[in-house]
């Protein structure tokens, strides 16, 4: 565990008072004050060579209020009393400038009151106090194993490393002090078809998680035996025979099926997407508020959870950027749809009774928003092996890793693509397959959910940088799931869809 916020911190008490006692003064019914330190690490190594690295960071703060029903905000930088009582003085003459353009007061879900919290994410050695050598002979470790085997031709190793420390304090006397701290480690080897022209990819599967500079010394896992099954991994999926379109049984491995999570539920059950306030950016969805507790959202096999606390989550804090305690619920309980998504505005737009704690921005000049926790497929108890799901088709696919897909404006139809995929015939792999694409409506195919693997199928896998908002904004959420069998699903040969 992390010791130590952000020495900037110290002063954040002293400067929110200011913030909330001026806004007091201007007669906001809720004031808010958020202070961050946020940094960020990027290294890039290339076949061996350190081919960039950057490291930055910034300190800020934002305050936020309600004036005659109207929200107001505004940023800055200068950390002093006088400062922060001017910012604040901007935030509510916004607040009035713009009262004749709401929709609706704004009203707030209620929360308890916290004071003088702390938390601080899961982590054993702080990668930002790794000496910058050590971090780049990392990734040079990696990268040599790599070229060293027969058929791999380049290699690109990177690192991605985000700490915040966040310090938030309302009106009502919540005081919080937080600190997150999530690594992605990314390797991708190629190989070169020197007769042909063209070039085969593989990237590795360790996900991005909320831990420390442990992780890429093998807590959490396994890099060493990922790199070495690499290169003929590559070399069998650069021999790989395309597919042929049709429809299939699909067993998809959980390094594939948590972005199918991503984008069919966890954006499909935000609330601020089906209440329209979400819809420029990535659009808003069908799962509506009033389908909550009735609809069909896939097979009895299909349970669903956010949860804000998960073990190494990428999305779990303990408060979110509102002053709500976080916590576990269900969005999707035996097929049926049961829950959402919500910060404290949108959850009393809906008639919520509190907010689920999902309200973030990754930058104190940005407001926050409502961002995704980390939503999961439940594994079945004493569920069957990835083999077991494997043996249960005649004639299938299995998918393995994450890649390319697309999905429209409501969350509804999509498209996704492996890494490397595999023929299933008569219960056992029969060889790779290149070129495979599977698609669907998002309650037709996890309609076709017919079981779900057991625990010991189980990863936690997740996005680091999911874009939303405007102007916008980068979060993290993690989604575990188990080996999944879905029956009678469309597979597309991507070479001749690209062909038409």
């Amino acid at each position: 565990m992390g010791v130590g916020f952000h020495p900037l911190l110290a002063d954040a008490p002293a400067l929110a008072a200011a913030a909330l006692d001026r806004a007091t003064g201007h007669g906001a019914s809720h004031a808010d004050f958020r202070l961050s330190y946020s940094g960020r690490l990027e290294i890039r190594v290339r076949n061996g060579h350190l081919a960039g690295s950057d490291d930055a960071a910034e300190t800020g703060y934002g305050v936020r209020v309600v004036v005659d029903g109207t929200w107001g905000f505004a940023a800055g930088t200068s950390l002093t009393t006088a400062a922060v009582a001017e910012v604040t003085d901007r935030a509510c003459a916004a607040a009035r400038m713009f009262r004749a353009l709401r929709a609706a007061p704004v009203e707030l879900a209620d929360e308890p009151v916290y004071r003088d919290a702390s938390w601080t994410s899961e982590y054993r050695i702080d990668p930002f106090d790794v000496p910058a050598d050590e971090r780049v002979d990392k990734l040079r470790e990696w990268s040599d194993a790599l070229l060293s085997a027969g058929g791999v031709h380049h290699v690109t190793a990177r690192l991605v490393v985000s700490k915040e420390d966040k310090f938030y304090a309302d009106t009502a006397g919540t005081r919080v002090t937080q600190r997150r701290i999530w690594l992605h480690p990314m390797v991708v080897a190629v190989r070169v078809d020197r007769v042909n022209g063209g070039f085969t990819t593989l990237r590795t599967l360790g996900p991005p998680v909320a831990r420390g500079w442990e992780y890429l010394t093998g807590t959490g896992w396994d890099w060493s035996a990922e790199l070495a099954a690499m290169p003929e991994l590559l070399a069998e999926k650069a021999t790989a025979p395309p597919v042929e379109p049709g429809v299939y049984d699909l067993v998809i491995d959980p390094t594939n099926l948590w972005l199918t999570i991503h984008e069919s539920v966890g954006h499909a059950t935000e609330l601020d997407r089906a209440l329209g306030y979400e819809a420029a950016y990535a659009g808003t969805t069908f799962a509506t508020v009033d389908r909550i507790g009735a609809y069909r959202y896939g097979s009895a096999a299909m349970t669903v959870t956010a949860d804000r606390t998960t073990p190494h989550g990428l999305a779990t804090m303990g408060y979110d950027d509102e002053g709500v305690a976080t916590g576990s619920w269900e969005l999707i309980r035996d097929g049926v749809l049961v829950g959402c998504q919500a910060d404290r505005s949108t959850a009393r737009m809906a008639g919520l009774d509190r907010s689920n704690g999902c309200a973030y921005a990754d930058s104190f000049a940005h407001v926050p928003v409502q961002r995704m926790a980390n939503v999961s497929l439940a594994p079945a108890p004493a569920g069957p092996d990835t083999a077991d799901l494997i043996a249960a088709v005649e004639d299938g696919v299995y998918i393995v890793g994450d890649n390319s897909f697309s999905i429209d404006m409501q969350r509804y139809n999509f498209q996704f693509t492996g890494q490397r995929c595999y023929r299933i015939r008569q219960g056992k792999l029969a060889g790779p397959l290149a070129d495979v694409a599977y698609q669907g409506s998002t309650p037709g195919f996890w309609g076709s959910l017919e079981a779900v693997g057991g625990a010991q199928t189980y990863l936690l896998s997740g996005a680091s940088l999911c874009g939303k908002a405007q102007p916008g904004q980068l979060a993290a959420a993690s989604h575990g799931c188990p080996s999944a069998l879905f029956r009678g699903v469309t597979v597309l040969n991507t070479s001749r869809e690209a062909g038409r």
